[in-house]
């Protein structure tokens, strides 16, 4: 059998997906008769959807909204019923990412300049804020075209994802404010639980499984499942941080460091450093993001190869692929409908051996 190609696969359903998103964008430039905006005010209309819709023009892998379409499809359900929840996953990751970008002080987002960095915090966080209020009303269409049961099981388990990984966030900030150096892979393993497990692996499959009717036992296994490969995935992202350039199109090499991010190979690094290693990786990581220099960013990765941290992240990665696998092949064997279940297997190998 010709062996799937996971990127012809992505690209397929964002063909398919990008349509519907753009008419769900154009919404935002529309108003009811009786609160329509003068014509004179219209060029600052304009320059608002440019600015919200930015991101999303900007597209991304979709690996989110292909999980959900994918899930559903390998259950038997039919593509066209779940364009609207795939949408409110894709418009879900614009936003979160927008305000991400505003915290952290990112410079790029997919190739780009970030989006407050061309315009401002202030508009930035207004655009994520209307993408946040468009995703819930993409999500409102799925009771003309679901069974409202479904419908609503659909909304809860978007809130249910969506606070789940907000918590995340605000645990990882804090973490990073309050300079914490004596955090343990378990409380690493929290974060990728909450923000990657969750939100971009589970989330998106239990999303797909409901629409078709997946039973609670058949969406635990989902769960146990997502939260292993979420695992995987997010170390793997980090360490591509690390070691990196993205296909030429990152300019800033490690971005999570300069960030003061906790990640499994900090972590690693700050309890297998030498005495006066860590003393002067505590310092660099007490300074704030433009205080800290790239030889001092390349520094720490330097002593990230020395003390086998690097090397420690990808055997862990690893290990929690494998572990998923064995969830895929013996507990999501309901996911079963063909060509889907393969295509399903070919993202989740692509996605712990991509390069960026």
């Amino acid at each position: 059998m010709k062996k799937i190609d996971a990127v012809e696969v992505l690209t397929k359903n964002k063909n398919i997906l990008w349509p519907e998103i753009e008419k769900y964008l154009d919404l935002i430039k529309n108003h009811p008769e009786f609160c329509q905006i003068k014509s004179k005010y219209q060029p600052l209309s304009d320059f608002h959807f440019q600015i919200v819709s930015d991101y999303p023009k900007r597209k991304g892998k979709y690996f989110r909204p292909n999980l959900v379409i994918l899930t559903a499809q390998s259950l038997g359900f039919d593509l066209n019923q779940t364009l609207s929840t795939a949408a409110a996953m894709q418009i879900s990751e614009d936003w979160i990412l927008i305000h991400d970008d505003v915290e952290d002080q990112s410079l790029q987002r997919r190739s780009q300049p970030a989006l407050q960095k061309i315009y401002s915090d202030e508009l930035a966080i207004n655009a994520g804020d209307a993408l946040h209020v468009l995703m819930w009303q993409v999500l409102s269409k799925n009771y003309s075209i679901l069974d409202p049961k479904i419908a609503q099981k659909i909304q809860d388990e978007f809130f249910c994802m969506l606070n789940r990984t907000i918590l995340g966030q605000t645990i990882e900030i804090k973490w990073t404010q309050d300079n914490i150096f004596d955090l343990t892979e378990e409380d690493i393993l929290l974060i990728l639980e909450s923000k990657t497990g969750y939100y971009t692996i589970a989330g998106p499959m239990r999303l797909g499984a409901i629409l078709a009717g997946a039973t609670d036992s058949q969406l635990e296994s989902i769960y146990k499942f997502g939260i292993l490969l979420g695992r995987s995935f997010q170390i793997v992202d980090d360490l591509l941080d690390l070691t990196s350039d993205f296909a030429g199109q990152k300019n800033q090499q490690g971005n999570d460091i300069y960030e003061g991010k906790r990640t499994i190979m900090l972590i690693h690094l700050l309890k297998n450093a030498a005495s006066k290693d860590l003393l002067k990786l505590k310092e660099i990581l007490s300074k704030n993001r433009s205080q800290k220099t790239p030889d001092e960013v390349n520094w720490v990765i330097e002593k990230m190869e020395e003390c086998g941290s690097i090397d420690y992240g990808k055997k862990l990665a690893q290990k929690f692929a494998i572990q998923a696998q064995e969830i895929f092949d013996n507990d999501l064997k309901f996911l079963s409908k063909e060509p889907f279940r393969s295509e399903l297997q070919s993202i989740f190998d692509f996605i712990l051996t991509r390069t960026h």
